[in-house]
C-alpha cells in the first residue's frame, strides 16, 4: 500500500515561527504523537497524555490553524457532536546554517 507524502519547504518567516513554536511546546508535541496513528477524541488524548482537556483544546486550534491535523466527526444518537483528530505530521525537519533557518514539513 502506499502512501502519498506532500513535502512542503515553508518559506515565509512567520509560517516558519509557528511551526518552531509548535515543536518547541512540550503538548504540541505530546498531542501529535498520540495521535500519529489512530484518530483520537479530546477524551481519549486527555486520558492518554494528562494534558488538562482546556489545553487540549487551545493545541488542537493552534495544530488545525497550521494544517496539521485532519478532523472527523460524527453525531452521537443523542445529538452530541464527536470530534477525532489525527496527524497529519510525518515529519518537520527544521535547519539552521549560516544565520539562515530551513523547515520543511513532509505530510501523509
Amino acid at each position: 500500500m502506499n502512501i502519498l507524502q506532500s513535502v512542503s519547504k515553508i518559506e515565509e518567516d512567520s509560517g516558519k515561527d509557528i511551526l518552531l513554536e509548535i515543536l518547541s511546546d512540550r503538548y504540541c508535541r505530546k498531542i501529535l504523537k498520540s495521535i500519529t496513528y489512530k484518530p483520537k477524541s479530546t477524551i481519549e488524548i486527555f486520558e492518554e497524555t494528562g494534558i488538562p482537556i482546556s489545553t487540549i483544546y487551545r493545541r488542537i486550534q493552534t495544530l488545525c490553524d497550521s494544517k496539521l491535523l485532519t478532523i472527523s466527526g460524527t453525531i452521537s444518537e443523542d445529538g452530541k457532536k464527536f470530534f477525532l483528530y489525527k496527524s497529519k505530521v510525518e515529519s518537520i525537519n527544521a535547519t539552521f546554517n549560516n544565520g539562515k533557518v530551513d523547515v520543511e514539513v513532509i505530510l501523509t
